[in-house]
Protein backbone atom coordinates (compact mmCIF):
# COMPACT_ATOMS: atom_id res chain seq x y z
CA UNK A 1 0.00 0.00 0.00
CA UNK A 2 1.75 3.23 -1.09
CA UNK A 3 2.25 5.57 1.96
CA UNK A 4 0.03 9.05 2.16
CA UNK A 5 1.99 12.05 2.02
CA UNK A 6 -0.15 15.40 3.24
CA UNK A 7 1.33 18.81 1.93
CA UNK A 8 0.00 22.70 3.60
CA UNK A 9 -1.05 24.95 1.26
CA UNK A 10 -0.87 27.96 3.47
CA UNK A 11 1.68 28.86 1.32
CA UNK A 12 0.05 28.37 -2.25
CA UNK A 13 -2.83 30.08 -1.18
CA UNK A 14 -4.49 32.79 -3.29
CA UNK A 15 -7.02 33.77 -0.96
CA UNK A 16 -8.32 37.95 -1.94
CA UNK A 17 -5.82 38.26 -4.99
CA UNK A 18 -8.26 39.66 -7.41
CA UNK A 19 -8.89 42.39 -4.24
CA UNK A 20 -5.66 43.50 -3.70
CA UNK A 21 -4.82 44.12 -7.11
CA UNK A 22 -8.09 46.12 -7.55
CA UNK A 23 -6.49 48.42 -4.85
CA UNK A 24 -3.64 49.41 -7.10
CA UNK A 25 -6.25 50.06 -10.27
CA UNK A 26 -7.81 53.37 -11.40
CA UNK A 27 -10.54 51.86 -13.44
CA UNK A 28 -10.87 48.92 -11.82
CA UNK A 29 -14.86 49.00 -10.67
CA UNK A 30 -15.25 50.79 -14.18
CA UNK A 31 -13.94 47.37 -15.40
CA UNK A 32 -15.42 45.18 -13.76
CA UNK A 33 -19.13 46.49 -14.32
CA UNK A 34 -18.14 46.54 -18.24
CA UNK A 35 -16.48 43.39 -18.66
CA UNK A 36 -18.23 42.15 -15.90
CA UNK A 37 -16.01 41.18 -12.18
CA UNK A 38 -15.67 37.33 -13.05
CA UNK A 39 -14.82 38.15 -16.63
CA UNK A 40 -12.04 40.85 -15.47
CA UNK A 41 -9.97 38.45 -13.27
CA UNK A 42 -10.68 35.51 -16.03
CA UNK A 43 -8.45 37.91 -18.26
CA UNK A 44 -6.00 38.41 -15.43
CA UNK A 45 -5.16 34.96 -15.32
CA UNK A 46 -5.21 34.08 -18.96
CA UNK A 47 -2.59 36.98 -19.49
CA UNK A 48 -4.68 38.97 -21.16
CA UNK A 49 -4.03 43.08 -20.58
CA UNK A 50 -7.04 45.45 -21.47
CA UNK A 51 -5.74 48.16 -23.46
CA UNK A 52 -9.13 49.82 -24.49
CA UNK A 53 -13.17 49.64 -24.51
CA UNK A 54 -15.28 50.99 -26.82
CA UNK A 55 -18.65 51.26 -25.01
CA UNK A 56 -21.95 50.22 -27.39
CA UNK A 57 -24.41 51.88 -24.66
CA UNK A 58 -27.19 50.12 -26.87
CA UNK A 59 -26.24 46.67 -26.76
CA UNK A 60 -23.57 45.75 -24.09
CA UNK A 61 -22.54 42.88 -25.82
CA UNK A 62 -21.07 44.72 -28.71
CA UNK A 63 -18.78 46.71 -26.76
CA UNK A 64 -15.62 46.32 -28.20
CA UNK A 65 -12.44 45.67 -26.14
CA UNK A 66 -8.94 46.02 -27.28
CA UNK A 67 -6.76 43.68 -25.83
CA UNK A 68 -2.96 42.76 -26.22
CA UNK A 69 -1.65 38.96 -24.80
CA UNK A 70 1.65 38.56 -23.53
CA UNK A 71 3.34 35.39 -24.02
CA UNK A 72 4.19 33.59 -21.63
CA UNK A 73 7.83 33.64 -19.94
CA UNK A 74 8.91 36.14 -22.83
CA UNK A 75 8.23 39.70 -21.33
CA UNK A 76 10.55 41.21 -24.27
CA UNK A 77 8.20 40.12 -26.87
CA UNK A 78 6.38 42.45 -28.54
CA UNK A 79 2.23 41.84 -27.52
CA UNK A 80 -0.24 41.60 -30.67
CA UNK A 81 -2.69 44.06 -30.25
CA UNK A 82 -5.95 42.53 -30.80
CA UNK A 83 -9.69 43.53 -30.96
CA UNK A 84 -12.99 41.54 -30.11
CA UNK A 85 -16.85 42.35 -28.61
CA UNK A 86 -17.42 41.76 -25.52
CA UNK A 87 -19.32 38.54 -25.99
CA UNK A 88 -17.00 37.07 -28.40
CA UNK A 89 -13.85 38.19 -25.25
CA UNK A 90 -15.78 36.32 -22.70
CA UNK A 91 -16.16 33.28 -24.94
CA UNK A 92 -11.95 33.53 -25.83
CA UNK A 93 -11.53 34.16 -22.10
CA UNK A 94 -13.66 30.81 -21.15
CA UNK A 95 -12.23 28.62 -23.99
CA UNK A 96 -8.69 29.45 -22.95
CA UNK A 97 -9.52 28.52 -19.31
CA UNK A 98 -11.24 25.02 -20.39
CA UNK A 99 -8.63 23.85 -22.54
CA UNK A 100 -7.44 20.69 -20.97
CA UNK A 101 -3.47 20.57 -19.39
CA UNK A 102 -1.03 18.01 -18.23
CA UNK A 103 -1.47 17.35 -14.40
CA UNK A 104 2.32 17.03 -13.61
CA UNK A 105 3.50 14.48 -10.96
CA UNK A 106 3.20 15.55 -6.84
CA UNK A 107 6.10 16.69 -5.21
CA UNK A 108 8.45 14.64 -3.00
CA UNK A 109 8.71 17.16 -0.31
CA UNK A 110 6.68 19.34 1.73
CA UNK A 111 8.69 22.93 0.47
CA UNK A 112 8.46 22.29 -2.81
CA UNK A 113 6.12 25.22 -3.56
CA UNK A 114 6.46 25.36 -7.26
CA UNK A 115 5.48 21.43 -7.48
CA UNK A 116 2.34 21.96 -5.60
CA UNK A 117 1.28 24.80 -7.85
CA UNK A 118 2.07 22.83 -10.81
CA UNK A 119 0.64 19.82 -9.72
CA UNK A 120 -3.03 21.75 -8.65
CA UNK A 121 -2.54 24.32 -11.38
CA UNK A 122 -2.06 28.09 -11.30
CA UNK A 123 -5.10 28.73 -12.97
CA UNK A 124 -6.79 26.51 -10.18
CA UNK A 125 -5.53 28.07 -7.68
CA UNK A 126 -6.30 31.71 -8.70
CA UNK A 127 -9.88 30.73 -9.87
CA UNK A 128 -10.91 28.53 -6.40
CA UNK A 129 -10.87 31.80 -4.01
CA UNK A 130 -13.12 33.38 -6.51
CA UNK A 131 -15.77 31.17 -6.27
CA UNK A 132 -15.28 30.56 -2.36
CA UNK A 133 -13.10 27.91 -2.41
CA UNK A 134 -10.06 27.93 0.46
CA UNK A 135 -7.79 25.05 0.38
CA UNK A 136 -6.20 23.56 2.99
CA UNK A 137 -4.26 20.34 2.52
CA UNK A 138 -3.30 18.39 -0.75
CA UNK A 139 -3.37 14.84 0.65
CA UNK A 140 -1.29 11.96 -1.77
CA UNK A 141 -1.80 8.30 -1.86
CA UNK A 142 -0.12 6.35 -4.69
CA UNK A 143 -1.27 8.39 -7.77
CA UNK A 144 -4.46 9.32 -6.16
CA UNK A 145 -4.34 13.47 -4.59
CA UNK A 146 -7.08 14.62 -3.05
CA UNK A 147 -7.78 18.49 -1.78
CA UNK A 148 -9.20 19.45 1.46
CA UNK A 149 -10.17 22.49 1.41
CA UNK A 150 -13.45 24.49 2.63
CA UNK A 151 -16.48 25.99 0.59
CA UNK A 152 -18.54 28.92 1.89
CA UNK A 153 -17.28 27.68 5.21
CA UNK A 154 -17.94 24.07 4.66
CA UNK A 155 -15.23 21.53 5.17
CA UNK A 156 -15.16 19.25 2.35
CA UNK A 157 -12.92 16.65 0.37
CA UNK A 158 -12.34 16.29 -3.65
CA UNK A 159 -9.99 14.21 -5.45
CA UNK A 160 -8.01 16.75 -7.49
CA UNK A 161 -9.82 15.97 -10.55
CA UNK A 162 -12.97 16.32 -9.48
CA UNK A 163 -12.35 19.79 -8.07
CA UNK A 164 -10.87 20.97 -11.85
CA UNK A 165 -14.00 19.65 -12.43
CA UNK A 166 -15.94 21.57 -10.49
CA UNK A 167 -14.07 24.93 -11.22
CA UNK A 168 -14.19 24.59 -14.78
CA UNK A 169 -18.24 24.11 -14.34
CA UNK A 170 -18.11 27.55 -12.16
CA UNK A 171 -16.32 29.51 -15.52
CA UNK A 172 -18.89 27.64 -18.02
CA UNK A 173 -21.61 28.83 -15.61
CA UNK A 174 -20.04 32.77 -15.93
CA UNK A 175 -20.44 32.55 -19.46
CA UNK A 176 -24.63 30.91 -19.68
CA UNK A 177 -25.31 33.45 -17.10
CA UNK A 178 -23.96 36.53 -19.19
CA UNK A 179 -25.50 34.71 -22.22
CA UNK A 180 -29.08 34.71 -19.99
CA UNK A 181 -28.48 38.11 -18.78
CA UNK A 182 -28.49 39.30 -22.48
CA UNK A 183 -31.62 36.61 -23.64
CA UNK A 184 -33.61 38.36 -20.74
CA UNK A 185 -32.81 41.85 -21.24
CA UNK A 186 -36.15 42.64 -22.67
CA UNK A 187 -38.31 43.45 -19.89
CA UNK A 188 -41.56 45.20 -21.49
CA UNK A 189 -42.52 46.71 -17.97
CA UNK A 190 -39.28 49.40 -18.95
CA UNK A 191 -41.36 51.47 -21.84
CA UNK A 192 -43.23 53.66 -19.31
CA UNK A 193 -40.34 54.36 -17.29
CA UNK A 194 -38.41 54.97 -20.05
CA UNK A 195 -41.41 57.10 -21.24
CA UNK A 196 -41.20 58.86 -18.54
CA UNK A 197 -38.07 59.90 -19.22
CA UNK A 198 -37.67 60.88 -22.31
CA UNK A 199 -40.36 63.38 -21.55
CA UNK A 200 -38.12 64.64 -19.24
CA UNK A 201 -35.33 64.88 -21.78
CA UNK A 202 -33.63 62.65 -20.08
CA UNK A 203 -31.97 60.41 -22.51
CA UNK A 204 -29.40 58.76 -21.33
CA UNK A 205 -31.68 56.90 -18.69
CA UNK A 206 -34.07 55.81 -21.86
CA UNK A 207 -30.37 54.39 -23.18
CA UNK A 208 -29.70 52.80 -19.70
CA UNK A 209 -33.10 51.30 -19.41
CA UNK A 210 -33.41 50.08 -23.16
CA UNK A 211 -30.31 50.02 -24.29
CA UNK A 212 -29.89 45.95 -24.51
CA UNK A 213 -32.93 45.71 -26.37
CA UNK A 214 -31.57 46.02 -29.95
CA UNK A 215 -29.60 42.93 -30.44
CA UNK A 216 -31.75 40.23 -29.19
CA UNK A 217 -35.08 41.63 -30.26
CA UNK A 218 -33.36 41.84 -34.27
CA UNK A 219 -32.92 38.24 -33.57
CA UNK A 220 -36.00 36.95 -31.97
CA UNK A 221 -37.56 38.73 -35.32
CA UNK A 222 -36.37 36.33 -37.29
CA UNK A 223 -37.86 33.00 -34.76
CA UNK A 224 -40.68 31.44 -35.21
CA UNK A 225 -42.01 32.78 -31.35
CA UNK A 226 -40.66 36.11 -32.95
CA UNK A 227 -43.33 36.37 -35.74
CA UNK A 228 -46.11 34.51 -33.70
CA UNK A 229 -46.13 38.36 -31.43
CA UNK A 230 -49.16 39.49 -30.64
CA UNK A 231 -50.29 43.15 -32.24
CA UNK A 232 -50.18 44.48 -28.94
CA UNK A 233 -46.88 42.69 -27.80
CA UNK A 234 -45.30 43.88 -30.89
CA UNK A 235 -46.34 47.66 -31.45
CA UNK A 236 -44.98 47.86 -27.47
CA UNK A 237 -41.61 46.44 -28.59
CA UNK A 238 -41.94 49.03 -30.96
CA UNK A 239 -43.12 51.79 -29.17
CA UNK A 240 -40.04 51.20 -26.78
CA UNK A 241 -37.56 51.05 -29.85
CA UNK A 242 -38.86 54.42 -30.89
CA UNK A 243 -38.37 55.73 -27.62
CA UNK A 244 -35.02 54.66 -27.87
CA UNK A 245 -34.16 55.56 -31.15
CA UNK A 246 -34.83 58.87 -30.40
CA UNK A 247 -33.16 59.13 -27.07
CA UNK A 248 -29.94 58.11 -29.13
CA UNK A 249 -30.74 61.29 -31.91
CA UNK A 250 -30.71 63.25 -29.39
CA UNK A 251 -27.89 62.49 -27.45
CA UNK A 252 -25.84 62.89 -31.00
CA UNK A 253 -25.39 58.63 -31.86
CA UNK A 254 -27.91 59.25 -35.58
CA UNK A 255 -27.01 56.09 -37.06
CA UNK A 256 -27.45 54.31 -33.79
CA UNK A 257 -30.63 55.32 -33.68
CA UNK A 258 -31.88 55.36 -37.17
CA UNK A 259 -30.87 51.28 -37.06
CA UNK A 260 -32.81 51.30 -33.68
CA UNK A 261 -35.57 52.90 -35.35
CA UNK A 262 -35.85 50.66 -38.61
CA UNK A 263 -35.88 47.72 -36.22
CA UNK A 264 -38.92 49.18 -35.06
CA UNK A 265 -40.33 49.72 -38.01
CA UNK A 266 -40.13 45.83 -38.71
CA UNK A 267 -41.72 45.55 -35.48
CA UNK A 268 -44.83 48.01 -35.53
CA UNK A 269 -45.15 46.96 -39.40
CA UNK A 270 -49.11 48.61 -40.11
CA UNK A 271 -50.04 48.28 -36.57
CA UNK A 272 -50.99 51.24 -34.18
CA UNK A 273 -47.26 51.99 -33.30
CA UNK A 274 -46.56 52.50 -36.98
CA UNK A 275 -47.16 55.82 -37.40
CA UNK A 276 -44.96 57.09 -34.52
CA UNK A 277 -42.07 55.12 -35.56
CA UNK A 278 -42.10 56.28 -38.89
CA UNK A 279 -42.64 60.17 -37.76
CA UNK A 280 -39.45 59.64 -35.51
CA UNK A 281 -37.56 57.95 -38.25
CA UNK A 282 -38.49 60.97 -40.11
CA UNK A 283 -37.94 63.49 -37.69
CA UNK A 284 -34.23 61.81 -36.95
CA UNK A 285 -33.79 62.01 -40.80
CA UNK A 286 -34.04 65.99 -40.11
CA UNK A 287 -31.69 66.45 -36.91
CA UNK A 288 -29.06 64.48 -39.32
CA UNK A 289 -29.69 67.13 -42.17
CA UNK A 290 -30.82 64.80 -44.25
CA UNK A 291 -34.27 66.36 -45.10
CA UNK A 292 -34.56 64.44 -48.93
CA UNK A 293 -34.66 61.32 -46.67
CA UNK A 294 -37.30 62.09 -44.00
CA UNK A 295 -39.71 63.45 -46.84
CA UNK A 296 -40.87 59.45 -47.15
CA UNK A 297 -41.01 58.52 -43.74
CA UNK A 298 -43.24 61.53 -42.70
CA UNK A 299 -45.52 60.81 -45.30
CA UNK A 300 -45.63 57.43 -44.47
CA UNK A 301 -46.39 58.59 -40.86
CA UNK A 302 -49.06 61.41 -42.53
CA UNK A 303 -50.74 58.37 -44.11
CA UNK A 304 -50.88 56.17 -41.08
CA UNK A 305 -52.41 58.53 -38.79
CA UNK A 306 -49.54 60.59 -36.94
CA UNK A 307 -51.18 63.94 -34.94
CA UNK A 308 -51.34 66.16 -37.75
CA UNK A 309 -50.00 68.90 -35.41
CA UNK A 310 -46.50 66.72 -35.27
CA UNK A 311 -46.49 65.44 -39.31
CA UNK A 312 -47.22 68.29 -41.31
CA UNK A 313 -44.84 71.01 -39.81
CA UNK A 314 -41.78 68.40 -40.17
CA UNK A 315 -42.98 67.45 -43.64
CA UNK A 316 -43.14 71.43 -44.27
CA UNK A 317 -39.66 71.64 -43.10
CA UNK A 318 -38.51 68.93 -44.83
CA UNK A 319 -39.73 70.06 -48.43
CA UNK A 320 -38.92 73.66 -47.70
CA UNK A 321 -35.48 72.50 -47.14
CA UNK A 322 -35.12 69.85 -50.47
CA UNK A 323 -36.60 73.58 -52.27
CA UNK A 324 -40.12 72.00 -52.89
CA UNK A 325 -42.26 75.04 -51.99
CA UNK A 326 -45.57 74.61 -53.48
CA UNK A 327 -45.06 70.99 -51.46
CA UNK A 328 -43.87 72.56 -48.06
CA UNK A 329 -46.82 75.40 -48.94
CA UNK A 330 -49.53 71.90 -48.85
CA UNK A 331 -47.82 71.14 -45.88
CA UNK A 332 -48.34 74.41 -44.27
CA UNK A 333 -51.92 74.65 -45.49
CA UNK A 334 -52.95 71.19 -43.47
CA UNK A 335 -50.86 72.39 -40.91
CA UNK A 336 -53.06 75.44 -40.21
CA UNK A 337 -56.25 73.47 -40.64
CA UNK A 338 -55.04 70.68 -37.86
CA UNK A 339 -54.78 73.97 -35.55
CA UNK A 340 -51.08 74.70 -35.85
CA UNK A 341 -50.65 78.49 -35.32
CA UNK A 342 -48.28 80.37 -37.70
CA UNK A 343 -45.91 81.67 -35.31
CA UNK A 344 -44.57 77.58 -34.99
CA UNK A 345 -43.99 77.87 -38.29
CA UNK A 346 -42.22 81.36 -38.65
CA UNK A 347 -39.18 80.47 -40.48
CA UNK A 348 -40.61 77.91 -42.96
CA UNK A 349 -43.77 80.43 -44.04
CA UNK A 350 -40.92 82.96 -44.53
CA UNK A 351 -38.93 80.46 -46.64
CA UNK A 352 -42.04 80.12 -48.86
CA UNK A 353 -43.47 83.58 -49.28
CA UNK A 354 -39.52 84.48 -50.13
CA UNK A 355 -39.44 82.06 -52.55
CA UNK A 356 -42.68 81.62 -54.51
CA UNK A 357 -43.07 86.11 -54.06
CA UNK A 358 -45.66 87.33 -56.51
CA UNK A 359 -46.59 84.14 -57.81
CA UNK A 360 -47.74 83.02 -53.99
CA UNK A 361 -49.77 86.61 -53.46
CA UNK A 362 -51.32 86.36 -57.12
CA UNK A 363 -52.20 82.55 -56.03
CA UNK A 364 -53.73 83.96 -52.64
CA UNK A 365 -55.71 86.46 -53.87
CA UNK A 366 -57.15 84.14 -56.58
CA UNK A 367 -58.27 82.05 -53.40
CA UNK A 368 -59.55 84.87 -51.51
CA UNK A 369 -61.44 86.43 -54.61
CA UNK A 370 -63.32 82.55 -55.31
CA UNK A 371 -64.59 81.93 -51.91
CA UNK A 372 -65.96 85.66 -52.02
CA UNK A 373 -67.70 85.15 -55.00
Amino acid sequence: MAKERSFSLEAVRTDGWFERIGEGIGSFQALCDIVGEAFFAFSMITGVRITALTVDRRNPDNTLVDFVISPPGDEEADPENQRLTLADFRHRLVGALLTEDALPGAPDREGDLEGLQLHIGVRYLLLAPLYGYTLKRLVVEGRTSRLALAHDGVDETHDLGEFRARIRSHVRDELERAAQGARSAIDLTKVAEAEVAAQKGDHARVIALLGSWPAPLAIFLRTPEGQMLTPDARGLIAKGLGILGTACVKLGEHHQGEEVLRLGVQYAQDGAAAADIFRRLGESHLAAGRAGEAIGPLRRAANLGAPPKVVWPLLARAFVARNRFVAGLACIREARAAGVVDADMAEVIRDVEGSLGPALTAWQATVVTGRSA
